[in-house]
């Protein structure tokens, strides 16, 4: 330390306490979550009537909050002071997560229209490029004619033959 008068002091930092907001947020929406319970309800029902029971009647001689009951005013004034700011911090926090979830599920409908859109593309010029290309259904149309060709052109022959040869023999017994 310098204890020198002829120099100014050096300022000296305050030290504030820190704490993980992440921490302090958790608490918040923890906090939120239970006021928003009927178990938080009960048990506020049954503290304000204890201390309402309590001041009317003395019992054990106590009576820190007479009838118009001051001090329970400001306790609920105080809880209120608190709650609000804790409600609107916890609900900041889900905000914030539901704007991330938005966002990511944006992306992914992104991505996934552009998937759909090459996909869409593909099979367009999948479809384009099979109309020149012969397909099962179309060969197997094509040789089943070519079949057909080939059994009539057969029969044609077969009855071509028998022709010739019925026609040799009767050449032959005319010839005889």
């Amino acid at each position: 330390m310098n204890d020198r008068l002829d120099q100014p002091r050096e300022p000296h930092a305050i030290r504030l306490p820190r704490w993980d907001p992440d921490a302090f947020g958790n608490f918040a929406e923890k906090f939120a979550r239970f006021m928003g319970t009927a178990k938080f309800l009960v048990y506020m029902t049954v503290f304000v009537i204890v201390w309402i029971l309590i001041n009317l009647i003395g019992v054990f001689g106590l009576q820190w909050d007479p009838y118009p009951f001051i001090l329970l005013n400001l306790f609920f004034s105080t809880q209120a002071s608190y709650a609000a700011p804790l409600i609107l911090l916890a609900q900041n926090r889900q905000a914030d997560r539901d704007r991330l979830t938005i966002d990511e599920d944006r992306r992914r409908a992104q991505a996934q229209k552009a998937d759909t859109e090459y996909l869409a593309r593909e099979i367009a010029s999948l479809r384009m490029a099979l109309n020149e290309v012969a397909t099962r259904d179309y060969i197997r149309s094509e040789l089943t004619k070519l079949a057909e060709e080939l059994d009539d052109a057969a029969h044609r022959r077969h009855q071509q033959e028998k022709a010739d040869r019925k026609e040799k023999k009767s050449r032959a017994s005319q010839g005889a």
